[in-house]
């Protein structure tokens, strides 16, 4: 099971969380990684933990200001990539452009999707893995393993119509071992989650009780 920790723009330490994070990982075996903000993505990196970014723009090398440069997340120490979260959704063929930036830095990739039928088109762009996250419930501490069960199913099995290789991971409210141990009996190879621990007072005591079941 692979648990990536989101930390979007919060305001919480992002050393902190990371440290935590690899501690936790060495500690129960289980693969935790951290997505901070590109800023802080070395000082990340730094802390031993597994380090994404939370998106790469589809471009090379030129003129692209303002732009997040699949390459220089990868020299900042990134081993992966969100892209098209619900919360920085891309048009189809940048998605397409991004993966293929990605796969040039040889950056791992999640694409996110709402549903199992975006999944499906998500899969078929060929990333190492998708995530469904239905948007209404980021944030709520509602896991949609919980509110909608057939959604996690229906994007595995949308994914696996497409392409076997694909892993599915789910996001949206996922806070807790429960919820961790619910998204795997539904198929899911993963959880995506934030503010669980983003936000939480004690981020490694979160994620201790997040990784309790494995």
């Amino acid at each position: 099971m692979f648990v990536l920790v989101n930390l979007k723009a919060y305001p919480c330490d992002p050393v902190e969380v990371a440290t935590a994070a690899a501690n936790v990982s060495d500690d129960s075996g289980v693969r935790i990684a951290v997505a901070p903000q590109a800023a802080h993505l070395q000082r990340v990196a730094e802390t031993g933990v597994e380090t994404w970014a939370q998106h790469v723009s589809p471009v090379d090398h030129g003129s692209h200001t303002g732009s997040t440069l699949a390459e220089a997340t990868a020299d900042a120490g990134a081993v992966g990539t969100l892209l098209n979260h619900s919360e920085n959704r891309l048009k189809l063929a940048d998605i397409d452009g991004s993966l293929r930036a990605a796969e040039r830095a040889e950056l791992e990739t999640i694409v996110c999707a709402n549903n199992p039928r975006q999944i499906g088109a998500a899969a078929a762009l060929g990333p190492d893995a998708v995530a469904v996250e239905p948007p209404e419930l980021i944030g709520t501490g509602t896991p949609v393993s919980q509110a909608d069960p057939d959604i996690v199913t229906g994007a595995v099995e949308a994914a696996e119509a497409v392409d076997e290789s694909v892993d599915v991971l789910c996001g949206a409210g996922i806070s807790t071992g429960e919820d961790l141990e619910a998204a795997g009996e539904l198929g899911s190879t993963g959880v995506l989650l934030a503010s669980g621990v983003a936000k939480a007072e004690d981020p490694r005591a979160a994620l201790e009780d997040l990784v309790s079941p494995l």
